[in-house]
């Protein structure tokens, strides 16, 4: 009789005593070639199900079984036939990419002929042979999953267990790692993806839905996806503020979801018979809801309950910034260089009072770089980055009290707890006394920090990490604010209350320049520049951009679509002029 990959019946775990359980009698059954997709928002069990699987952990109640292999009793055997990536990069940083395959192969056992026809095969299917001697440390964030991959495969595992492997990856490598793992599926072999991106487990075979520990889907995503037909439409021709639109129409109680899509509104409405007038959301006589094709995202926030609502606290208590249209944030021909490597050239853009900017781009274009010269924090080789008019270098002072910064990776003090890090990054912002107080404790009510006071920031569930680096960021109600990915790796209900915040904010009159990688926040943006090989190739509107790809090929470009084309567009004129 054939075992199942993985059969779990009546599993639970719990963290220590009076914890809620992490996971609640969950039951589910894994086939074989097929990809699973592990989903759920931030703290439902996803990372704890898979060390679970792992044989890292042992249930507390019920059963796991791989293959017909008990992981409470076969650890041994189990580890020869699992192949596990964990959600933070597991590799060693000072070593180069051969020698973490060596590394990985000495703890699997690979040895003798087969060993280097193992690193042969990997380095070819990871496209890493140009690379084997470069320190892993200095790879991509899209190569150094393609190497944390690469050593789950050192032995050709029975079941492929990847938690989160395309967090923080940039559109084309996501494709890429998407394809690999495809090529790896066969009749013998499964894989559980974990993953924040929604468009990615609609495109897995089968699907679980975790919450609060508790299995509350389990199936072929498209079963979900039916759950909204009917349900989903877009708000178009809509004149004046969209945003304003989309905070108007989160506050109809027919109305369970809406996204920025560009110069549309996207809604998911509670029921089918619930359509409201385009009149009472203020979109202007021409607008139009349109129905819309439902997509697993939609009926994910459904299921969940509906999104976070339209009107952000956080704003509401920030005063109101004047002189819309005056540029805020502008560059001039920036320009960095380490050493022989130029990672920014001849950079060059500017931002109006209440706009919102994306910054673009594959990993390693040099976004991080033009937005470290753009906060003050690197100085440019060349050029001039300026906010509110101040000179970043001239006036660096002056210019960073009116910014406020949110880091690429969790840039607060992981040793000093919740209220801790609230209190000293405060005062660094020249808050004292009773203002001190009250903004901290506005910002503990408004991010629902409460609980978490006293937790070190470090071992903050990853949602909360955000909100407290994100509160620290706006606490001294800056002009201009710079979020470096604020949302990598949260779940769609946590990034919907982020963007709640910053369109309230920039309704407020606030600047924001942002990174992302989630496509459909950047239809948020109002205008986008694309970076790529450390130069600006593209600017515009996200429609502007669908646009420039638009073909028999692409009749109606997503924006990731357009992302990827605009990247060959340049390639192949480049090739040409060389």
């Amino acid at each position: 009789m054939e075992h199942a990959p993985v059969d779990i019946q009546g599993l639970s775990y719990t963290f220590g005593n009076n914890q809620p359980p992490a996971l609640d009698d969950l039951s589910a059954v894994i086939r074989p070639g097929a990809v699973t997709g592990l989903v759920g928002p931030d703290g439902a069990g996803k990372t704890t199900l898979i060390r679970l699987m792992a044989a890292l952990f042992l249930p507390g109640a019920g059963t796991i079984s791989i293959f017909g292999l008990d992981t409470r009793t076969e650890t041994t055997r189990l580890h020869r036939i699992i192949g596990y990536m964990p959600q933070k990069f597991g590799l060693y940083e000072d070593l180069s990419v051969m020698q973490n395959l060596r590394l990985y192969a000495d703890l699997q056992g690979v040895t003798g002929a087969a060993r280097q026809q193992v690193f042969q095969r990997l380095l070819a299917f990871t496209g890493l042979a140009p690379f084997q001697s470069r320190l892993a440390g200095r790879l991509s964030g899209g190569m150094k999953q393609k190497l944390g991959l690469a050593c789950a495969l050192i032995r050709k595992p029975r079941l492929l267990l990847l938690d989160e492997p395309s967090v923080g990856v940039d559109p084309v490598s996501r494709r890429e790692l998407w394809r690999m793992v495809q090529e790896l599926v066969n009749e013998e072999m499964a894989v559980i993806w974990s993953t924040a991106y929604l468009d990615e487990a609609e495109q897995c075979d089968e699907v679980l839905l975790l919450n609060e520990g508790r299995l509350i889907f389990s199936g072929p995503p498209q079963e979900l996806t039916k759950r909204v037909t009917g349900r989903c439409f877009q708000i178009r021709n809509i004149a004046g503020n969209r945003r304003r639109v989309l905070a108007n129409a989160l506050q109809r109680e027919e109305v369970q979801d809406g996204i920025v899509q560009g110069e549309n509104v996207r809604i998911v409405l509670r029921a089918v018979s619930s359509l409201p007038d385009p009149a009472v959301l203020h979109a202007g006589p021409a607008s139009q809801l349109v129905p819309v094709a439902p997509r697993f995202e939609d009926a994910f926030v459904d299921i969940l309950g509906g999104g976070p609502g339209g009107t952000s606290v956080l704003a509401a208590s920030m005063a109101q910034i004047e002189d819309y249209g005056q540029i805020t944030v502008e560059a001039e021909g920036l320009t960095k260089r380490f050493g022989d490597f130029t990672a920014a050239r001849d950079i060059t853009f500017a931002i109006k009072r209440g706009e919102i900017f994306g910054l673009l781009g594959p990993n390693g274009a040099g976004k991080s770089t033009t937005f470290k010269m753009m906060c003050g924090l690197l100085r440019p080789s060349a050029g001039i980055g300026k906010v509110v008019g101040l000179d970043l270098q001239k006036a660096p002072g002056q210019a960073r009290s009116r910014l406020g910064y949110m880091a690429q990776k969790f840039s607060l003090y992981g040793d000093l707890s919740a209220r801790q890090n609230l209190e000293f990054f405060s005062g660094v912002y020249g808050l004292a006394g009773a203002r001190q107080r009250e903004t901290v404790g506005r910002m503990i009510d408004i991010f629902n920090l409460g609980p978490h006071l006293k937790v070190a920031a470090k071992e903050l569930p990853l949602g909360f990490k955000q909100r407290l680096a994100l509160s620290c960021a706006v606490m001294h109600e800056p002009a201009v604010l710079f979020l470096d990915e604020p949302t990598s790796g949260v779940d769609p209900l946590t990034r919907r209350e982020f963007w709640t915040h910053i369109n309230g904010l920039v309704e407020r009159g606030v600047t924001v320049m942002v990174t992302t990688h989630f496509m459909d926040e950047a239809e948020y943006c109002d205008r986008i520049g694309l970076i790529y090989r450390g130069q600006m190739i593209a600017t515009g509107t996200p429609d502007e951009l669908k646009g420039r790809t638009e073909s028999e090929q692409l009749p109606d470009p997503t924006l990731e679509d357009a992302f990827i084309e605009l990247l060959h567009q340049w390639d192949d004129k480049n090739r040409e002029a060389a």
